[in-house]
Parts: C-alpha cells; sequence; structure tokens
C-alpha cells in the first residue's frame, strides 16, 4: 500500500528537519545523526511511515558522516532514483512505501561488504526499533 499526503499533512506530522530531509530531498550535516555510530541490534524504518527498511545485520561502519548499510531488508523497500543534481551523477534512495527520501546509494567504493553498495542514509529518515522491544 502506497502513502500519497499532501506537503500539508506531512507538514503536520513530521518536524521541520524531517520534513527538509523527507520530503524535500534535504540532507543532514554530517557525524550529526543519532545513528552514525549506533551499534543496536534491531530494525531501521522509515521515520516518516514506519515501513521496515534496513536490519542492523548489514549496517557497516563507512566512516562516511552517516549511517551506511550494504543492502535493503528487500528490494522491495525501496525505490532508486536517477539524481544528477549539484552536478553529481548519484542514485537517491526512496521509500518504496510513502515516497520519501532517505539517501543515496553507492557502489564500487571498495567496502569488504558482501554487495559492494553503500547505501549512505540520513539518520532523520529512520527509527531505530531495538531486537529487545519488538
Amino acid at each position: 500500500m502506497t502513502i500519497n499526503k499532501t506537503d500539508e499533512q506531512w507538514r503536520e506530522e513530521l518536524s521541520a528537519e524531517e520534513f527538509q530531509v523527507l520530503r524535500k530531498a534535504g540532507t543532514e550535516r554530517p557525524y550529526t545523526g543519532e545513528y552514525v555510530d549506533t551499534k543496536t541490534v534491531g530494525s531501521y524504518r522509515c521515520r516518516a511511515c514506519e515501513a521496515e527498511l534496513f536490519t542492523s545485520d548489514t549496517k557497516f561502519d563507512s566512516h562516511c558522516g552517516w549511517p551506511s548499510f550494504y543492502a535493503p531488508l528487500a528490494e522491495d523497500r525501496v525505490r532508486y532514483i536517477h539524481d544528477r543534481t549539484l552536478g553529481m551523477e548519484r542514485v537517491e534512495v526512496r521509500c518504496a512505501n510513502c515516497d520519501s527520501h532517505l539517501g543515496h546509494v553507492f557502489e564500487g567504493e571498495g567496502y569488504g561488504t558482501p554487495t559492494d553498495q553503500r547505501y549512505c542514509i540520513n539518520s532523520i529518515s529512520l527509527t531505530l526499533v531495538p531486537a529487545d522491544d519488538k
């Protein structure tokens, strides 16, 4: 089920910072997000709609300033958009359920992960649900 809401509805539900990142494709400053160095076991959900997107099993230390994952929970949980803003060629990652901006995915950077991908995701786009809270 895809969630469709107006900007007004999203503004009522999200903080100004959340709205800027999730709905306007903004980016939080590096090394400022709450999940950059988190090692807690659990699942990461979309902060806008609570869809489960990533797990701690795929989170790794990339030292890039944002939480990094080498794969989403399942490919149908995210969607990809070619992003040519800021003079760069990147692939934007969005929540497939509510179309909120999560971050970007990069390939071929040489990280020792099973997929050779780095999903560079804004902490403010996520909510961590610890495994012991499920």
